[in-house]
């Protein structure tokens, strides 16, 4: 299980990283066909307060790429929140199977 965070255009603080890899294994668990992860994470326009974008692309092999993109106040909301939606679509994959 390979989890590839980038910052993009910031330095990622380690209670950042350790905040993801939690939340992205907690999910893996569930789901253990999960293969990868990748999250990009941006600071867009920086003057507002909607401002931390979070993109999430989970690889299942033999299904496809599952991929939320959130944003909100904080870099932790966004990631929880594209973590969710990320969830309902391997749990709709999974039951079509």
């Amino acid at each position: 299980m390979d989890i590839n965070i980038k910052a993009i255009h910031f330095d990622i603080t380690e209670k950042l990283t350790a905040f993801i890899n939690k939340k992205v294994e907690r999910i893996v668990r569930r789901f253990p066909s999960v293969s990868a992860a990748d999250i990009s994470l941006k600071v867009v326009k920086p003057e507002t307060a909607l401002n931390k974008q979070a993109i999430v692309r989970l690889t299942v092999p033999q299904l496809e790429e599952f991929v939320a993109d959130k944003t909100a106040d904080t870099f932790e909301e966004a990631v929880d929140v594209a973590l969710e939606a990320v969830e309902k679509q391997l749990e709709k994959a999974k039951n079509k199977k």
